[in-house]
């Protein structure tokens, strides 16, 4: 089984539009994408994470 497809925080910044600071912004709200921090300290995001993440806004809007 392949691992999941996991995605570093520039790429989910251009992917969803926004800002570094706005992101943490958004982050310390608890209203971020779920990140996983890793041993050296780097954050990353799950892709199926990302995908929640923008679905949770499609059932908002509908």
């Amino acid at each position: 089984m392949a691992s999941p497809q996991m995605l570093k925080l520039p790429e989910v910044l251009t992917e969803i539009g926004m800002s570094r600071a706005a992101f943490y912004r958004m982050r310390a709200r608890g209203k971020a994408p779920k990140l996983i921090k890793l041993p050296n300290g780097q954050l990353r995001c799950r892709r199926s994470d990302l995908d929640a993440w923008w679905s949770s806004f499609e059932d908002i809007a509908a």
